[in-house]
C-alpha cells in the first residue's frame, strides 16, 4: 500500500471511530436520562430508645447502579477506542513514524489516551458515570482535529528527528488523560453539590468524588512533571539551551503551577469542596488552550502545528 493508501484507511477508522462514539453517548445519555426520571426512594431514621416518636426527616436513597444504557455505552466506548487505536496506528504506517508530530496527530493520540484511561479505570474503579462526558469530548475533539488540523503525513523536521519525541510527548499525552478524567469528575463533583439534576443521586458524593479527581490529579501532576523535565533536556539537545522563554515553554511551566497550586492548596491549605474543583477545572482548561490556542496563533520554536510552513 502506497502512503496515501496507508492514511486513508486511517481517516476511515477516525471517522468510523466517531460514529461509534457518538452511539455510546446516546448510550450513556439515555441511562443518564432513565436515572434523571427514576424516583428516590425515601427512607426514615431509626427512632432511637427514648427518643421522640415523631417521624424523623425523609432521606434519599441512591438510584440502583448502571443500568443497560450504561453498559451498552460502555461496550461501545471500548470497540470505538479499538477502532480508534487502529486509526492511530494506521496513521503512523502511512508517516513512517510516531503519529503525533503535529496537532492533527497529537490530538489523534491524546485523545485515544483519555478514552484509554476513562476504559482502563475499570480495572480500578468503576466509573462508568463519566461515559458521557468523556465519549461527547472524544466526539467533538476528533471532529474538530479531523476538519481543522488535517494535514498529510510529512517528514519530521530535524529538531523532531529523536528520541525524545517519542518520551516527551507521549508522557504529555498521558497527563493530560487524567487531567481529564481529573476535571470531568471535578464537574460532576460540583453538580453533585448542588443538586443540579436528578441523576446525580445515583452518582458517589461530592466528597468521594472529589477524592477521585484528586488522586487522578496527582497522578497527571506526576506524568506532566517529567513532561516540563523531558522538554527541557530536549530542548538542551536540539537548542543548545534548558530554557529560553518559548511560549510552549512559558505554558507548560504555567500548567504545572496550576496543579501544584492544586494539589498544595488542597493538601496543606484545607482547600475542599468547589474550590478545589474549580482549581482542576482551570488547570485542564490552560492544556486545551495550550493546545488549540497557543499553537495556532503563538510562534515560537514549538510551532509544530504542521498548518504552517515551519
Amino acid at each position: 500500500m502506497t502512503t496515501d493508501q496507508w492514511d486513508a484507511a486511517a481517516l476511515l477508522a477516525v471517522y468510523s471511530a466517531m460514529a461509534i462514539y457518538t452511539l455510546a453517548f446516546i448510550a450513556f445519555a439515555v441511562d443518564l436520562a432513565r436515572r434523571s426520571a427514576a424516583k428516590p426512594v425515601m427512607t426514615r431514621e431509626l427512632v432511637g430508645a427514648g427518643a421522640s416518636s415523631a417521624a424523623e426527616p425523609a432521606m434519599e436513597a441512591p438510584v440502583a447502579g448502571a443500568g443497560r444504557g450504561a453498559r451498552i455505552g460502555y461496550v461501545l466506548t471500548v470497540l470505538g477506542w479499538g477502532v480508534h487505536l487502529a486509526g492511530t496506528l494506521l496513521r503512523g504506517i502511512a508517516a513512517g513514524r510516531v503519529p503525533w508530530a503535529n496537532m492533527y496527530e497529537f490530538a489523534l493520540t491524546g485523545i485515544a489516551v483519555i478514552v484509554g484511561v476513562f476504559v482502563l479505570s475499570r480495572l480500578w474503579r468503576d466509573l462508568t458515570y463519566l461515559g458521557v462526558f468523556i465519549t461527547g469530548l472524544a466526539v467533538v475533539f476528533l471532529g474538530a482535529a479531523t476538519v481543522n488540523f488535517y494535514v498529510p503525513p510529512v517528514p519530521l523536521p530535524p529538531a523532531l528527528q529523536t528520541y525524545w519525541l517519542v518520551i516527551h510527548v507521549f508522557v504529555a499525552t498521558l497527563a493530560t488523560g487524567f487531567f481529564a478524567l481529573g476535571a470531568s469528575l471535578s464537574i460532576l463533583q460540583i453538580l453533585r453539590e448542588r443538586r443540579a439534576n436528578g441523576f446525580l443521586r445515583s452518582l458517589p458524593g461530592a466528597e468521594q468524588l472529589e477524592d477521585l479527581s484528586y488522586r487522578v490529579g496527582v497522578i497527571g501532576f506526576i506524568f506532566w512533571t517529567f513532561t516540563l523535565i523531558a522538554g527541557a533536556i530536549w530542548a538542551e539537545h536540539a537548542w543548545g539551551r534548558y530554557w529560553g522563554w518559548d511560549t510552549k515553554e512559558v505554558w507548560t511551566f504555567i500548567i504545572w503551577v496550576l496543579y501544584a497550586g492544586y494539589i498544595h492548596a488542597r493538601a496543606t491549605r484545607g482547600w475542599r469542596g468547589s474550590r478545589s474543583a474549580w482549581l482542576q477545572i482551570i488547570g485542564f482548561t490552560a492544556i486545551i488552550f495550550n493546545f488549540a490556542v497557543v499553537n495556532l496563533f503563538f510562534t515560537g520554536l514549538h510551532a509544530y502545528s504542521g498548518l504552517v510552513t515551519n
